[in-house]
């Protein structure tokens, strides 16, 4: 447990640091760009061609939210009330993201040294030993050393009934791992359906502040501007679906390799309990 907490906050630690990375980038950038427009800070004096000393009309000042600034910490900032659930999902999506690829990796699932010291144990002069298996299983705690060790309290049973103990520990450990996994592909498909809902709103609220104007006003201008800012949650609900998805689908596939490899290691170990069959009886208290 304390390991697991432990992977949480360094999740969370480095979730942080990425967000002030894109935040400070985005600064940066948006910076820049009010750097470059005429008429910026260096307040340079523009004169007309060929004639000395008359300056030109002040250039036009760009429209605020127009391509100078438009950036993703803008965009952010300008996406309304329907941003907080999408920051929140994408908090989850990145917590969840590093903490699986720390605990869906070879060395905690199927751990080497495991393996090697079971393939010794089956090639012991003496013959296989459950009891040294399962204290081999005890000292490298693992989704496999738990399966094995499943396997193990059925030893001098029946074939079937040791089959089906490692049928029902393995679907156990896979669920487990597959746990959080479910978080990734809900956020994937709930993120571009709350950055639609922002955007209907969006819409509605930009035709109908078009319809508030007094007359003589540019509507049209207006509700361009209503209808990109209303965008903006689609465009940020896909920015979190996209990367949850690949992530998921990943962490997916990962999980029924490393499983496929646990059952192999399992019906490798099959022959040398097999013959402890109605001879012997083993359990955890033994140990």
């Amino acid at each position: 447990m304390q390991r697991a907490d432990s992977r949480m906050w360094i999740a969370i630690w480095l979730f942080c640091l990425s967000i002030g990375s894109i935040g400070m980038l985005a600064w940066n950038d948006r910076v820049r760009a009010q750097d470059d427009t005429p008429g910026g800070p260096q307040g340079a004096e523009v004169f007309n061609d060929g004639v000395a000393g008359e300056p030109n009309e002040p250039a036009p000042s760009p429209i605020p939210g127009g391509p100078a600034d438009l950036n993703l910490l803008t965009l952010l900032l300008q996406g309304g009330v329907f941003m907080v659930p999408l920051v929140a999902l994408s908090v989850v999506v990145a917590t969840i993201t590093i903490e699986r690829a720390l605990v869906v990796r070879r060395s905690t699932v199927l751990p080497t040294v495991l393996v090697r010291e079971l393939a010794e144990l089956g090639r012991a002069s003496g013959g296989f030993d459950p009891r040294q298996a399962y204290r081999v299983c005890q000292a490298y705690p693992s989704a496999a050393a738990r399966v094995i060790q499943a396997m193990l309290t059925k030893v001098g049973r029946p074939q079937s009934e040791v089959e089906h103990s490692v049928a029902e520990a393995s679907q156990r450990e896979a669920e487990r791992l597959h746990g959080n996994v479910r978080w990734l592909s809900l956020s994937a498909q709930v993120a571009p359906l709350v950055g639609l809902l922002g955007t209907v709103w969006g819409m509605i609220q930009a035709f109908y502040d078009t319809t508030q104007l007094a007359p003589g006003q540019n509507k049209s201008e207006a509700l361009a501007e209503g209808i990109y800012t209303a965008l903006v949650t689609t465009l940020y609900g896909l920015i979190v679906a996209i990367p949850a998805a690949i992530a998921a689908h990943w962490f997916e596939g990962r999980i029924i390799r490393l499983f496929h490899q646990i059952d192999e290691l399992a019906f490798s170990l099959f022959p040398q309990v097999e013959r402890f069959e109605g001879k012997v009886r083993f359990s955890r208290q033994e140990d």
